[in-house]
């Protein structure tokens, strides 16, 4: 029987405010300051000094702008971080985002279509149609997505294609793509129900991968078959390799073995084991390319690997929920930072695994640990480069507590060589697939 809120309880409700000899105050705070500044611990700002024991010097930090492209600029900063040690280039050397971004949007497309197609014979309200109808594309992503483009199409510096407006606010982009990739399905979905052959099918699949590239390409302009790789380095040298591809370019100047490197998540829920492998379904976006694969440990585990990365003197990968407990304009991500249940008087504590099944949280975010700050050989806190220009935090670069890691960090990518030999083994799994709208699929 349902119950509707009575007049005796509101007024309960009234009265047990009225005893507290502290809400007329508290509520002149929260109202004239809001929630957050009303719960705001100082404290947080001692305990996010940003120095660190292991502070690896990574250059100028980038800027996504007004793009969902967190995934893709901080997996470039790996890559980058690595070539500019090599070559001594200039602090702000970048590869181009938006020579990926534009491979990805059309790659996604047709990752849609294909769907689109093993899902014709379902009505538009089964879950996995409604999912892909949802969100045909965006902009975000996962580690192996970024590796699946690499592999296939290379990498180019951004003097090669650097950025225009849309790939810097790619709203208007994402809202007509979006727009064409529903209109598209509607005819995918008839020709399968009209029982069209397979040539009729992929005739009409082509002329619309056609228009997308076009569309891509007077957006992000047109990716270049060969460039010139030219600059100078940090001691004025004067360098110049002419009429390379980007698959050379990446194979050159990068070398990369991209397969060495793995996904390593910590989902701690019930219907995911650690020390074992997975996938989701319906995520990715090469056709036949790199499948999204995450290898589940514990955080101690999870820590330990990407510590050990960093003594190498290696960048670390990773995804978290950015938003919570989390300042963007001083660049502090702690779990102490603000106290609403404090302020409140509510409980407002969950675990890890609860936040996720229950909705609470999910990978939002992609950016690079670049430190760790060690006190007798345990993590205290950790240097992140992010991808939002140098007017936030220290010059880009924020400061996350391990507690905060604890909470809120769900992905990291390690070089499988830092894998002990019982996870190494795990890796030859076949994994167990998720389902599309399981938190550890979503994007960064």
């Amino acid at each position: 029987m349902t119950k509707s809120i009575s007049t005796a309880q509101l007024k309960n409700f009234k009265n047990l405010l009225e005893k507290r000899n502290d809400h007329r105050v508290l509520e002149r705070t929260v109202t004239q300051n809001g929630i957050l500044a009303s719960s705001r611990d100082y404290r947080a700002e001692v305990n996010t000094t940003p120095v660190f024991s292991i502070d690896l010097d990574t250059g100028k930090v980038a800027n996504q702008k007004q793009s969902g492209r967190c995934w893709m600029f901080a997996a470039l900063n790996t890559l980058r971080h690595d070539l500019r040690n090599r070559l001594n280039l200039p602090d702000d050397f970048e590869l181009s985002q938006n020579f990926t971004f534009f491979w990805d949007k059309l790659e996604k497309a047709n990752y849609f279509y294909e769907n689109i197609l093993k899902t014709a014979g379902f009505p538009t309200s089964d879950r996995k149609v409604a999912w892909l109808l949802s969100m045909p594309q965006q902009d975000g992503g996962q580690w192996d997505m970024i590796m699946g483009l690499i592999e296939k199409y290379g990498v180019v510096p951004k003097s090669a294609m650097p950025e225009t407006h849309n790939s810097s606010a790619s709203r208007e982009f994402n809202s007509l793509l979006n727009l064409k990739l529903r209109k598209d399905a509607v005819l995918l979905r008839k020709l399968v129900q009209n029982k069209a052959t397979e040539a009729q099918i992929e005739t009409e699949k082509e002329k619309m991968l056609a228009e997308v590239y076009r569309m891509a390409a007077y957006s992000f302009g047109e990716p270049p078959a060969t460039f010139d790789f030219e600059y100078r380095d940090k001691d004025n040298n004067y360098h110049l390799d002419r009429n390379l591809t980007p698959k050379e370019f990446f194979d050159k100047y990068l070398g990369w073995e991209t397969k060495d490197y793995i996904s390593v998540i910590n989902g701690p829920t019930d219907d995911k084991p650690f020390n074992h492998m997975y996938t989701v379904d319906m995520l990715g976006n090469v056709v036949g390319g790199r499948e999204v694969r995450h290898l589940n440990v514990d955080m101690d585990t999870f820590k330990k690997l990407a510590i050990k990365q960093l003594e190498s003197g290696e960048s670390v990968w990773f995804g978290c929920d950015v938003g919570k407990s989390s300042d963007r304009k001083q660049g502090i991500m702690d779990t102490e930072l603000y106290h609403r249940d404090q302020l409140f008087d509510v409980d407002l504590a969950m675990s890890k695994a609860e936040r996720l099944d229950y909705g609470e949280s999910l990978m939002t975010h992609a950016m690079v640990l670049t430190g760790v700050d060690l006190v007798d050989g345990q993590p205290k806190k950790w240097k992140v480069e992010n991808s939002w220009g140098d007017k936030v935090g220290t010059k880009g670069f924020f400061v996350m507590t391990d507690d905060w890691m604890d909470e809120y960090c769900y992905q990291i990518v390690i070089n499988k060589n830092f894998l002990p030999d019982e996870l190494k083994e795990v890796l030859k799994e076949e994994p167990k697939v998720l389902a599309p709208w399981d938190p550890m699929g979503s994007l960064a």
